[in-house]
C-alpha cells in the first residue's frame, strides 16, 4: 500500500480523516481488481472538487481583473482548469507516485494518463474541502494552480470557445467538430444564423450570431456547456 502520509508532507496538509485523501487517488480500474478494498473510487470526490476548483478561480479571477468583461475571465478560467493544465501540475506533484490503478492502467503513459491525472488532482481538491476545509482548499489552488495565470495571459495561452471544443473533442471522443448553417433570416446588411456544432451526426449545441463566426463561436460556447467540458 502506498504511503500517503509522504503526501501529506510534501504538500504540507494534515488530514483527520486520511481514508479521504487515500480515496482521492482510487481509480475505478483499482477496483476491479481489488473488489475487496474498503473504499470507493474517486468519482465523487472528483465531482465535488471540481466544483470548488471552478468556485475559486472564478472568484480569485473576479476579484483580481475588476475592469475585464466575463467573455475573457471564461476564457483565462478554461485554459486554468482543463485537463491538460490540471494533469500538469498533477505531474508536478508527483501524483503518478500515488495513484491506485489496475496493472493494466498502470501501463497506460498517454492521454489517457493525463485524465487520470486531472481527475485526480480535482478529487484530492475535494478530499481536502470536505476534511481540512475552503479556505485551505482556495489556498492548495492558488498555490499549486493560479499561479500558472500570467504565463497564460503573457503568452495568449487561452483559446477562443471554438478552438477549446475542437481540441477536447479530439481529446476526449477522437472527433473533430463541424458546423452547419441551421437557419438564416434578414437582409444582407443585417443578417441572423443558427449554427449548430456537430459531433459526426450528434448536433450537440446551437449558437447564434449576426455573422458566421460569432454564431459558430456561440455553438461552440454551448457545447462545452452541454458536454460539461
Amino acid at each position: 500500500m502506498k504511503d500517503f502520509s509522504l503526501f501529506e508532507k510534501k504538500l504540507n496538509l494534515k488530514f483527520k480523516n486520511k481514508d479521504l485523501l487515500t480515496q482521492a487517488f482510487v481509480h475505478r480500474s483499482y477496483l476491479n481488481e481489488n473488489p475487496d478494498f474498503h473504499l470507493s473510487h474517486n468519482e465523487r470526490l472528483e465531482f465535488l472538487g471540481d466544483a470548488v476548483l471552478e468556485l475559486v478561480v472564478t472568484e480569485y479571477l473576479y476579484k483580481k481583473y475588476p475592469g475585464k468583461a466575463e467573455g475573457e475571465l471564461t476564457n483565462w478560467r478554461a485554459a486554468l482548469v482543463n485537463s491538460k493544465m490540471l494533469s500538469k501540475i498533477g505531474e508536478e506533484l508527483s501524483l503518478n507516485d500515488f495513484l491506485l490503478l489496475s496493472k493494466g492502467e498502470s501501463k497506460e503513459l498517454g492521454k489517457a494518463r493525463r485524465y487520470i491525472l486531472a481527475n485526480t488532482f480535482e478529487a484530492i481538491i475535494g478530499s481536502v474541502y470536505l476534511d481540512i476545509g475552503y479556505e485551505v482548499c482556495e489556498n492548495f489552488i492558488k498555490k499549486h494552480l493560479i499561479k500558472e495565470l500570467p504565463v497564460i495571459i503573457e503568452e495568449g495561452l487561452y483559446k477562443d470557445a471554438k478552438s477549446l471544443f475542437q481540441e477536447e473533442a479530439q481529446e476526449r471522443v477522437g472527433i473533430t467538430p463541424s458546423y452547419k448553417v441551421l437557419k438564416e433570416w434578414g437582409p444582407d446588411h443585417a443578417k441572423e444564423f443558427i449554427i449548430g456544432v456537430f459531433l459526426e451526426k450528434e448536433l450537440v449545441a446551437e449558437g447564434q450570431g449576426s455573422s458566421k463566426q460569432e454564431a459558430e463561436d456561440d455553438a461552440a460556447q454551448e457545447g462545452l456547456k452541454a458536454k460539461e467540458w
